[in-house]
């Protein structure tokens, strides 16, 4: 579970996250959403610790991240999964060693070692026999399911990921949506992704967290945010041509 209470973050003295307080709970795919510059790339940033924050706490099941050391830092951060927006994979290293990254950095496992978990994580995946192959020879949904396994190399417990979906299809994000969310609930992760991606809001927002200026507007589930009693909110959701035709036609 990952806690935040009272959360504010400045730039140059203009406030970006204004007393943002909220939970995240392990097992459950978190969606944080909002237009460009809501401030949810910092708020990602923030809980992570590539921001320090101003004010308020963010605690990692009962434990204070925003009061330990550098090196208790260090050490928390080796529970932590990232999922870049792009995938992000090291272009002049093959599929092996872009998932086995994580082990060299923070595990002085034998090399056998490493290659057995990385093919645990590529199996589970769903990619097989393509070690030795480097990102340029994979299309863009199988470089994201890399991205995914190198994210799950160290068995995390906190899963961060920065727009998954960026660049895909509208199918393949669905595949990558539900495995995120499969993986999610089989290893009891605290999963948090950034989008402004509805079709991933309707297909896993088990908890949605609606940020705007800052602030967070409302939260809830993907149940009942079409029907949400909050006008930003609406016109998030409703803002291109085809949702306000779907909600017209459920009003008539």
């Amino acid at each position: 579970m990952i806690e935040l209470k009272s959360v504010n973050k400045s730039f140059d003295g203009i406030p970006v996250i204004r007393d943002f307080s909220v939970v995240f709970e392990p097992g459950k795919t978190n969606l944080i959403i909002g237009r460009s510059g809501s401030g949810k790339t910092v708020l990602l940033k923030s809980i992570v610790g590539l921001h320090p924050i101003d004010s308020g706490s963010i605690f990692f099941d009962g434990r204070d991240f925003t009061r330990m050391s550098f090196h208790e830092k260090k050490e928390i951060r080796k529970e932590f999964g990232m999922l870049f927006q792009g995938a992000a994979l090291f272009d002049s290293a093959t599929v092996e060693e872009n998932v086995m990254f994580p082990m060299d950095m923070f595990t002085e496992w034998t090399l056998e070692q490493k290659r057995e978990r990385a093919n645990f994580c590529l199996k589970r995946v769903d990619i097989i026999n393509k070690n030795q192959l480097y990102p340029a020879e994979l299309s863009g949904g199988m470089r994201k399911r890399v991205a995914i396994a190198r994210a799950i190399a160290l068995n995390p417990k906190y899963l961060f990921c920065d727009e998954p979906n960026s660049g895909l299809d509208p199918q393949t994000a669905i595949l990558i949506d539900n495995l995120i969310s499969e993986i999610t609930k089989e290893f009891n992760i605290t999963t948090i992704i950034n989008t402004h991606d509805m079709n991933s809001v309707m297909e896993i927002g088990e908890k949605v967290v609606f940020i705007h200026n800052g602030f967070k507007m409302w939260e809830g589930s993907k149940d009942d945010i079409l029907d949400a009693d909050n006008k930003e909110l609406s016109d998030f959701i409703f803002a291109s041509n085809m949702a306000k035709r779907i909600r017209d036609y459920m009003t008539k």
